[in-house]
């Protein structure tokens, strides 16, 4: 998650300090904006849990850890078992690598190094409970080069900033973020953005938004190289869509609510949808495979969470619905199942990563 600047006061910066340094001498991009404030937001703070703002699917059941346990294990048997380093990007409390580690030691799957891409000093606190040992690092060129990598992105890119266009009556501007009075909203730029917007999105109809993330191609981009040069592969998982795609995605969370995004900076989620087909892209380009795209629900059944979750059932049959209302969580089409989806990335002459459907591009 992104790291913050330190503060001229002792503290945190408010709300409303926050507002002055975002748009103090010109509006911020939105991307500018979305980068400061969860900045702020992720290094005050555990966002997670039914105190927290949202939940994340390791937090939801053991069960979701466990089967990208078995997913590693599975590609790391195929592969030969050959030493690697597991890495985890944006890894929340620890909770999806504990869980992972706990189901990949029953296979003889352990890894030579685990390694977590994380900023925030009271995410990072809680991992080290969780997983004592694990290397913190504050971006993705800071890893180990030694060995093959095995990289977790579970609700990592949605967090990253993203720019926005929108179409006016005078073409397409870039979507700003202005300070009026002690509030910020939203407004169109001066600046021609033509050249921003993809060729097939720009014959759209007035007041349509597209939006870019060049900080989520960027990390991909180093990724995937990583995992050309030394070997792996990286599995991703975030609610999203195959693109290129119009629309504003751009949302905000406060205490499982959704809000106004431009309320409140540095006290809400800000996220957006992932462009999980411009990911395939870039990794392709960087001569990664990327797998075909599946829904969170399907990857999970096809991962085996249904006899997982039978053999929890047998183990402990007084939390059957407890149980089972974690795996619908998971998995149903109207939770998490559909809109959550999941892509897999490997390396030349790795094995193809199970789970997904067709040939890997």
């Amino acid at each position: 998650m992104p790291s913050r600047e330190g503060s001229p006061r002792d503290g945190p910066p408010t709300p409303d300090e926050l507002i002055s340094q975002i748009a103090s001498a010109r509006p911020a991009t939105v991307a500018d904006y979305m980068a400061a404030a969860n900045a702020h937001y992720y290094a005050t703070r555990d966002p997670l849990g039914a105190a927290g703002d949202f939940t994340t699917a390791p937090e939801i059941s053991q069960m979701f850890g466990e089967m990208i346990g078995i997913w590693i294990a599975d590609l790391w048997n195929r592969a030969g078992n050959p030493a690697f380093h597991y890495v985890e990007l944006g890894p929340g409390r620890g909770t999806l690598a504990a869980d992972a580690l706990r189901v990949m030691a029953r296979f003889g799957c352990a890894p030579q190094g685990i390694h977590l891409v994380e900023t925030s000093p009271t995410l990072r606190e809680a991992q080290r409970v969780r997983l004592p040992g694990a290397e913190h690092h504050d971006e993705v060129d800071a890893l180990p080069d030694d060995a093959p990598m095995i990289i977790v992105a579970n609700e990592f890119f949605d967090a990253l900033p993203v720019h926005q266009y929108i179409r006016t009556s005078r073409g397409w501007r870039e979507r700003l973020v202005e300070r009026r009075d002690s509030a910020l909203v939203p407004v169109a730029g001066e600046v021609p953005a033509e050249e921003a917007v993809p060729a097939s999105l720009r014959d759209q109809p007035e007041g349509t938004i597209v939006e870019t993330a060049p900080v989520s191609a960027a990390i991909m981009q180093r990724c995937a190289f990583r995992l050309v040069r030394q070997g792996g592969a990286m599995l991703a998982i975030d609610y999203g869509y195959s693109g290129p795609a119009a629309g504003d995605t751009l949302q905000a969370v406060k205490a499982h609510r959704f809000v106004d995004p431009f309320a409140d900076p540095g006290e809400v989620d800000l996220t957006a949808h992932v462009d999980f087909a411009s990911l395939a892209d870039i990794a392709q380009g960087a001569g990664a495979a990327a797998s075909a795209l599946a829904t969170q629900g399907d990857w999970l059944r096809r991962m085996g969470i249904e006899a997982r979750l039978q053999s929890l059932i047998a183990a402990a049959p007084d939390r059957a619905d407890e149980l089972q209302g974690q795996r619908d969580r998971l998995v149903g089409p109207k939770a998490m199942g559909s809109l959550f989806k999941a892509m897999a990335f490997a390396a030349p002459g790795w094995p193809t990563p199970a789970g997904f459907t067709g040939d890997t591009a």
